[in-house]
């Protein structure tokens, strides 16, 4: 469970160090592309994973996909957690998980029972109370909620991505992180590229530091939830509830307590019922192994 514990601390200290760089007057686009620098760096040296090229089209399609879809769900995290905060912006990450689990029913034919129904009518409640704002008006002007449900639908899309590599024999998924992390830098270059040039965006090296902090934590997180799957192989249900609810609650803790982040109690809310939606589907999870 000690993966389990540090790849939730490394997830929710992205966000912070995200948060902390508006502040800054950084540039996010360039600390996304330092980010995959370092990221890329340490994918090389703790694997050793092969270049391959060989695989097939279909493999090609979703890997092209996931090094354009990764950057720029990068950037709606960081607007999101600048508009909406470290909380919403954790427990609409977390929620994207409904997507996966519809995609397991119509894509991958998974059978449902009562408790996943129940945990998807909870997670859809926890959404729309997570995104509830009293004054209709503040949505529309400062928190832009949209970036939350882009932050749901990019990395709902992503873990159905994964999961259809995951199911392949032809590549490791080391071999498939190492590929992904190239695409990824080169996406990102060419989205810094064009604010420096065309928006003028000026070129520092402090973001260079920054993206060395969140490349360290990205790939923290991501190793450290493999290794976790890895050592808890018969119990991939604790992995994955620990995982949702750890980030839920530490994120929501973060944004409370250290950045004062305001919650009406509807939003509150939203918090109890995420938990509970992943408890659901978590139960329903361990009812079928």
């Amino acid at each position: 469970m000690l993966y389990v514990v540090f790849s939730i601390i490394c997830s929710v200290l992205v966000g912070v160090l995200l948060k902390i760089v508006k502040k800054n007057n950084l540039s996010f686009y360039q600390i996304i592309t330092w980010n995959y620098v370092f990221a890329l760096i340490l994918t090389h040296f703790a694997y050793q994973p092969e270049f391959k090229t060989h695989f097939s089209i279909s493999t090609g399609l979703i890997l092209v996909t996931l090094c354009f879809l990764l950057p720029i769900i990068f950037i709606f995290q960081a607007k999101a957690i600048q508009y909406n905060g470290i909380v919403k912006t954790d427990i609409a990450q977390r929620l994207s998980l409904f997507i996966s689990i519809l995609a397991s029913y119509f894509i991958f034919k998974e059978a449902f029972n009562y408790y996943k129904l129940i945990g998807l009518l909870f997670a859809f409640s926890a959404i729309d109370f997570t995104l509830y704002k009293e004054n209709q008006k503040v949505i529309k002007e400062k928190n832009k909620w949209h970036f939350l449900l882009l932050v749901l639908l990019g990395f709902g899309t992503i873990d159905v991505l994964f999961k259809q590599i995951s199911v392949l024999s032809e590549i490791k998924f080391t071999e498939v992180l190492f590929l992904i992390f190239i695409g990824s830098l080169i996406a990102s270059a060419i989205i810094s590229t064009y604010y420096i040039v065309k928006e003028k965006e000026k070129f520092d090296l402090k973001n260079a530091l920054w993206g060395l902090g969140v490349g360290v934590l990205n790939f923290g997180n991501i190793s450290l939830y493999i290794k976790a799957h890895q050592a808890l192989s018969e119990n991939p249900s604790t992995v994955f509830a620990g995982m949702n609810m750890g980030v839920i609650l530490l994120g929501s803790c973060v944004g409370i307590i250290i950045f004062k982040e305001k919650l009406s109690k509807i939003n509150y809310a939203g918090i109890l019922l995420a938990i509970i939606s992943i408890l659901f589907i978590t139960y329903s999870q361990m009812k079928q192994l």
